[in-house]
């Protein structure tokens, strides 16, 4: 269901039951509502057998982009297998279009990838040249391998992709630290003056 004029269109997360993560995005998709469900393949082996099966990338969740006050939500409430919006109050909260990119973009290269234990501390980096060029991340130092995380901060998933070869920038935020812990302790001073 298209968004009409005016309306913004953004991602949320969907939280599904157990293996119904393929079912809720094929019922998206036939009632039209875009959704993202990074898939990989993984290879099963059995004693007769072998055969590779896509595997949801972040197992319970899929994506989907909407207007914020669409009448959308009702329909994918509505979807079997669906249990509800990632977020406060069940409306879900918006997931940054860069988070979702990120990841889009590392499924569409040829880039090998593992999945990786959200992180919340690290340095933020931005990968510069290649298929993967303006992916940012985390950057981990194991031995010699640099990786980066790529995480969807709202579902607490994260995605680690070696970027060997590649240029590494660091992504500076718009408030250094250092900034921050200064205004807040110039707001301590100024609160207990007053108070005074």
């Amino acid at each position: 269901m298209p968004a009409t004029v005016g309306e913004t269109l953004r991602w949320y997360a969907i939280h599904t039951r157990s293996r119904y993560e393929k079912r809720v995005a094929a019922q998206l998709r036939e009632r039209q509502i875009r959704s993202f469900l990074p898939l990989i393949a993984e290879t099963h082996r059995w004693s007769d057998r072998k055969k590779v099966v896509e595997q949801p990338l972040f197992p319970g969740y899929v994506f989907t982009q909407i207007a914020d006050l669409s009448d959308t939500r009702l329909s994918i409430l509505k979807t079997v297998g669906v249990a509800g919006f990632v977020g406060t109050k069940g409306k879900g909260t918006p997931i940054p279009d860069k988070e979702i990119e990120n990841v889009q973009s590392i499924l569409a290269s040829s880039s090998r990838f593992t999945v990786h234990p959200f992180l919340r501390v690290g340095q933020r980096v931005r990968i510069r040249g290649g298929c993967l060029d303006g992916v940012e991340g985390i950057l981990l130092a194991k031995n010699v391998d640099r990786s980066v995380v790529v995480s969807i901060e709202l579902i607490q998933r994260s995605v680690a992709v070696r970027v060997e070869g590649f240029d590494i920038e660091r992504v500076y935020q718009t408030t250094p630290p250092d900034a921050a812990r200064t205004v807040r302790d110039a707001r301590k001073y100024e609160i207990s003056y007053r108070l005074e």
